[in-house]
């Protein structure tokens, strides 16, 4: 199916319902089994003994509580024990919503089969807006679908709907028996989305849809339908080709440089919890299950210092000392010192979106110069007095050791700045320490929420977030970089020899005026800057959006902001108009205008420099 390209305005329309009604609601009863280890409250296993009515109350009790819960504080994992969930005549068929997890416990994702469907479907602000574009903050992976209607679904049936934006990952999944949409397109319109991430996964056929931007690496698809903004692929086998740039609009890598997938939890033949902690690869193209087990190794869950929200960051950190890995479960934690990750090859897994606060002014995380840490899972909210940094990879005064095929990795970490309360940082993610790899991160300053803001204005002088990350360590790698609605540059890349697979960016929606948006006596700040000593970089697939609403007539001069040299590579980069504000040029000088004349059309620029 095809669509038109259009302007990213659904947020706008949810800020007036989110600051109308604040949900504020508690997650179902956990009527299925207890896990054999304690792993919280938030956590409900399911096993294939179990009723299928019971299973299915379940999921349909936590979508109803979560749907709209989106500044909510609930958190909260449903995990299936390996075996088969429905039948052709009684499918298992459930939507996912805010701060919900949903994962198989098997050691391949093979071994949980759900025959139905798992879905999110668009949210109907009124009965004509109904968008994706607020659908964050929710994970699927390691489990099979075998799409199975209910009989008579529609125009639904035989599809398996995934509408989402940011924050949101599909991760070691096995699809077939139809087809799988990142859009909604049986609701009424406009049916934006602004999207996504998939890894590890074998899918059937996928419609894209309205999703602006989109990165699937290390994957196998059956076929993709089209693109609107950014489509990225890396090491996808099926992957769609690019030689046609912008016409569509697909960046195309044959295999994927630097890759590690994310630690997953499993219950083994003999019924105990083991995290699996995936190897780094390097020059990848395919899932890693095809042939057994994922290389890597494997933890006992007694390994692991499993925290829940009531325990203090004092006993976190002593267990750390010890030698303890972490495990985050399901919950909000406030953070008022440091979590400090100071031994080499520790692994911080955070499931069902488990959430640390800033408090007073804290850096929630600091991990040290040390090698091969892995911290996955984990979203980091800032706090109402205004914290330095909220995650620090390394030291900029120390030498780092990391090593290039053991790379520390940050999986699905994501950071607030408002949103559900005010939020203050100088910077979100640091990272000092090179060879790092990044693999989907979502960095947002909130354009809205419900901070009790009387305007825009408002929140501009008091939701500071002045950079959403900065990166200083060499060889770092970013697969699925998404940073939006900094006050300053979104992002600044000083290592060297950096590389970043699929850019994305909205510049703040929120400047009262131009004189609240210069850079000295340049009109605003580029919302990807690569230092000015760099001597190499490269970039694939990258886009700046703006949208200027307190005063529709800012400007700001380029999208991106490199060095000019030779080794400074961007492949495939874009500015678009989202209907305020106008971008002057796409890099450096370079490119037209996105204004007002071409709304939601973007300015695209196959090379920089050109070749």
């Amino acid at each position: 199916m095809t669509t038109t390209r259009r302007p990213n305005l659904g947020r706008l329309f949810a800020l007036g319902l989110l600051l109308a009604t604040s949900v504020v609601a508690t997650g179902p009863a956990a009527t299925a089994a207890a896990p054999t280890a304690d792993l919280g409250p938030n956590v409900t296993v399911f096993d294939p003994g179990m009723p299928l009515s019971t299973i299915q109350a379940t999921l349909d009790a936590a979508h109803t509580a979560q749907v709209d819960n989106e500044m909510g504080t609930t958190r909260h994992a449903y995990l299936f024990k390996p075996g088969t969930y429905g039948t052709a005549q009684q499918p298992l068929h459930f939507k996912v919503g805010y701060y919900t997890e949903v994962a198989g416990l098997g050691a391949s994702p093979t071994d949980v089969v759900i025959n139905g469907k798992v879905e999110v479907y668009n949210r109907c602000l009124t009965p004509t807006n109904c968008i994706a574009l607020t659908n964050f903050w929710r994970t699927l992976s390691n489990l099979s679908i075998n799409i199975t209607g209910k009989g008579s679904e529609g125009c639904r049936t035989g599809t398996n709907f995934w509408a989402v934006s940011q924050a949101v990952s599909l991760r070691r999944l096995n699809i077939g028996g139809g087809n799988l949409s990142l859009m909604d397109y049986c609701t009424a319109g406009p049916q934006y989305a602004s999207g996504g991430f998939i890894a590890d996964s074998k899918l059937p056929s996928v419609t894209n849809g309205s999703q602006q931007q989109w990165l699937t690496r290390d994957s196998e698809v059956a076929g993709w339908s089209n693109a609107v903004w950014n489509q990225v692929f890396a090491g996808t086998v099926g992957a769609p080709d690019d030689s046609t740039f912008p016409s569509p609009p697909y960046t195309t890598l044959d295999t994927n440089p630097v890759s590690r997938e994310k630690p997953y939890l499993f219950v083994d033949a003999e019924g105990e919890y083991q995290v699996r902690v995936p190897a780094a690869q390097q020059n990848s193209r395919g899932i890693t299950w095809a042939n057994g087990l994922t290389p890597g190794y494997t933890l006992p869950l007694s390994d692991f210092f499993v925290a829940k929200p009531s325990d203090s960051v004092k006993d976190i950190n002593k267990a750390l000392a010890q030698g303890k890995h972490l495990l985050l479960t399901p919950g909000v934690y406030d953070v008022e010192r440091t979590i400090d990750v100071k031994r080499a090859n520790t692994v911080v897994l955070g499931i069902g979106h488990a959430t640390l606060t800033a408090v007073d002014g804290a850096t929630p995380v600091e991990i040290a110069d040390v090698p091969s840490v892995i911290f996955a899972g984990v979203t980091i909210d800032a706090g109402l007095k205004k914290s330095q940094v909220l995650l620090k990879v390394g030291k900029k005064d120390k030498r780092s050791n990391n090593p290039a095929d053991n790379p520390t990795t940050l999986s699905d970490v994501y950071f607030r700045v408002g949103g559900p309360h005010i939020g203050r940082t100088n910077t979100a993610l640091e990272v000092n320490t090179d060879n790092v790899l990044i693999d989907h991160t979502w960095v947002w300053r909130a354009d809205h929420g419900v901070e009790g803001f009387s305007g825009d204005t408002e929140r501009w002088n008091t939701n500071d977030g002045r950079n959403g990350a900065i990166i200083n360590g060499d060889n770092v790698t970013a697969t699925g970089l998404f940073v939006e609605h900094f006050q300053r540059y979104n992002t600044i890349w000083n290592g060297e020899n950096g590389t970043t697979i699929l850019y994305q960016n909205e510049l703040p929606y929120d400047p009262p005026t131009q004189a609240d948006w210069m850079n000295g006596d340049v009109e605003g700040y580029a919302g990807y800057k690569v230092g000015n000593g760099v001597q190499k970089h490269q970039l694939y697939g990258g886009g700046v959006y703006v949208f200027n609403q307190n005063d529709p007539t800012i400007h700001t001069e380029n999208g991106f902001e490199v060095p000019d040299r030779p080794g400074v590579k961007l492949h495939h980069i874009m500015t678009v108009n989202l209907s305020a504000g106008i971008i002057d040029h796409v890099v450096n000088g370079v490119g037209g205008p996105a204004d007002l004349t071409r709304v939601g059309s973007p300015v695209y620029i196959t090379d920089y420099p050109a070749p």
